[in-house]
Order: structure tokens, then C-alpha cells, then sequence
């Protein structure tokens, strides 16, 4: 059995203070230990707060000198590549979106082939486009995104393929819908009105989307997220036939649909609409739906969090957060 698990050097988060280093960070350490996990990103920590639950460094990776005098510090032998420009950002700082997500990826991807790492990178339904089946997305199909961020995940994913193809680099990655996550804020994406909403719902009742209430897109709570990411990087590389990009999905649902879930734990919240031209053009041109069969049928991927589960559980980790500013 041929798995990233089975390599003893340490770990690179870059990216590491978003909205999913938040959480992988501190699961990747819970599962290898603290010193085994280096945290990067290019801000710094927060005013306050400490590096003691594991090592922390400031690092731009679109530079390769500080990417690679890391990798050989600490040995590190897997990446987790995190750092990139969402969505709306993306499109109202196309330049940016291109250099981050981009020159990023290739000198990570160039300082992992000469370093033999494994890299994990996070693709995104952005991938997709308004030509791609707009119900049960298959993962091999049309993708011709009308975004910045869609372009680069499009791109992402082919040089991640082509590192393995011709490098042999054990690149890896996911295209995840949009992340629910109670631990980070919304770093804005098209999706971030489900993350919004719950904060919102517990301090004023009350929230205004900026989707259409029938805007149907695929969703994933945070947990879920993390697990499959390390599932992925853990799995036996012969059973994988795509290796990157595969199709996961947990939950799908609209606007009103989750509003509609709130008002069972909080009956009195009310959600208004007020459309946002961008971001509503994106959340169009993504499938409502997609196929994730090959995630499933090759390693193993089945979420846990449903859309009652989650609803739930983001609103007792939130009201046991935000208690006191309350």
C-alpha cells in the first residue's frame, strides 16, 4: 500500500490561518502531533496570539527561496496547500487572483518536486462553468468557468496532473463545494451567505442574503471537509484512478432552505434579499448538483453532516462563542 501516511517527515500548511487551515491545522496535529504540523501564512498571528500549539512561519509562497528554506528546516515531506484568493475577491482582483492562486501553486508544485514531497491542493465547484450539466455534474466533464478563480482552479487542476504525469509528484486535491465552518468567518466567497446567515440568526434574528432565495448550490460543514482531506492524502495512490479533483458534496440546499432549518431552533428569525449582480452571476454559472461517485468509489468518501446535523451543531458552537459579546 502506497499512502502519504506512510511518509514520516513533517507537514507544511500554507495558508494555514483561512478558513480551512483554521481547522486542518489543528486536526492534522491532533492526528501526527504538534511539531509534526508547520503553520504558514502570509499574514502574521494575530496580536495575542501564540505559536506554543505548534510551529508557526511567515511565508509568501509565490516566492520559492522562503518556501524552500523551510522545506529543508523542517524536512517536510507533505504540503497542504491552502493559500489562494476566493471567488468575489477573485473577481473584483483578477491580477491578484492570478498571481496568488497561480504562481503560488508552481513554485509549490516546483519545490515539491525538488524536495519529493506529496502536495494536497483544494480545488472548487469555481472549476466549473455555466456549459457543465447543471444537475449531477459528472467528474469528467466540460469545464469552462466565466470567473478568474474558476480559470485558475481549472488551471490548478491540469498542473497538478501534469506534475504527476511528468514528475511523478503525489499531487492530490479535491473540488469542494461550499465550506460551513463555525471556527473562521467567511473569507469571501460566493458561498459565504451560509456562513453568514448563522451569526446574523443569533445575534439579530434577522439576515440579508445576497443570493436569490432559490439559489441551489452544494455545500459541506467544515468537519467533513477536513476529514476527507486528510482521507484523501492518507489513501492507497493504486485505487486512485483521478488522484486530483475529485467531485465531493455533503449537503445541497438554497437560501430559503436554510432558513427554513434555522427557524426550527430559532422561530422568530426572518432573512430579506438583496441581490448582489457578481456574486449571483457566479453562484449561476456553478452546477446546483454534482456527481461524486469516483470520491466514493475510489477512497472511500461519505460525509457525516447533514443539513439538520449541521444547522444544529454550527448554532451550538456559535451561541456558546458569541454568549458573551451578546
Amino acid at each position: 500500500m502506497t499512502s502519504v501516511r506512510s511518509m514520516s517527515k513533517t507537514i507544511l500548511v500554507t495558508g494555514a490561518l483561512g478558513q480551512i487551515g483554521s481547522e486542518l491545522v489543528p486536526a492534522l496535529r491532533e492526528r501526527y502531533g504538534k511539531d509534526a504540523v508547520i503553520a504558514s501564512d502570509l499574514r502574521m498571528l494575530p496580536m495575542g496570539a501564540s505559536a506554543g500549539n505548534g510551529p508557526f512561519e511567515h511565508l509568501d509562497c509565490t516566492r520559492i527561496r522562503p518556501l524552500q528554506d523551510i522545506l529543508s528546516r523542517y524536512q517536510v515531506g507533505i504540503i497542504y496547500h491552502l493559500a489562494a484568493l476566493l471567488s468575489a475577491v477573485a473577481e473584483d482582483r483578477p491580477q491578484v487572483a492570478w498571481h496568488l492562486n497561480m504562481d503560488g501553486l508552481y513554485q509549490v508544485l516546483e519545490a515539491a518536486r525538488q524536495n519529493h514531497c506529496a502536495v494536497f491542493f483544494p480545488s472548487s465547484i469555481g472549476a466549473f462553468g455555466p456549459t457543465t450539466p447543471r444537475d449531477h455534474a459528472p467528474q469528467d466533464t466540460v469545464q469552462r468557468p466565466t470567473t478568474m478563480y474558476g480559470v485558475t482552479k481549472v488551471a490548478a487542476e491540469m498542473l497538478c496532473d501534469y506534475y504527476f504525469r511528468r514528475f511523478a509528484v503525489d499531487a492530490r486535491g479535491l473540488r469542494l463545494p461550499g465550506l460551513i465552518s463555525h471556527v473562521a468567518p467567511a473569507g469571501g466567497g460566493t458561498t459565504d451567505y451560509a456562513v453568514e446567515i448563522f451569526y446574523q440568526a443569533i445575534r439579530y434574528r434577522h439576515y440579508t442574503c445576497f443570493l436569490r432565495p432559490d439559489t441551489r448550490l452544494e455545500m459541506m460543514y467544515m468537519p467533513d471537509a477536513v476529514r476527507a482531506i486528510i482521507e484523501l492524502m492518507e489513501a492507497d495512490s493504486t485505487r486512485l484512478v483521478h488522484r486530483n479533483a475529485f467531485n465531493i458534496t455533503a449537503m445541497n440546499f438554497t437560501p430559503d432552505e436554510l432558513a427554513q432549518e434555522i427557524r426550527k431552533h430559532i422561530p422568530d428569525f426572518v432573512i430579506a434579499y438583496e441581490v448582489d449582480p457578481i456574486r449571483q452571476t457566479i453562484a449561476d454559472s456553478w452546477p446546483r448538483t454534482i456527481d461524486d461517485g469516483a470520491a466514493r468509489d475510489e477512497w472511500g468518501w461519505t460525509p457525516r453532516y447533514t443539513l439538520e446535523t449541521m444547522t444544529g451543531n454550527m448554532l451550538d458552537k456559535l451561541r456558546h462563542r458569541l454568549r458573551p459579546a451578546m
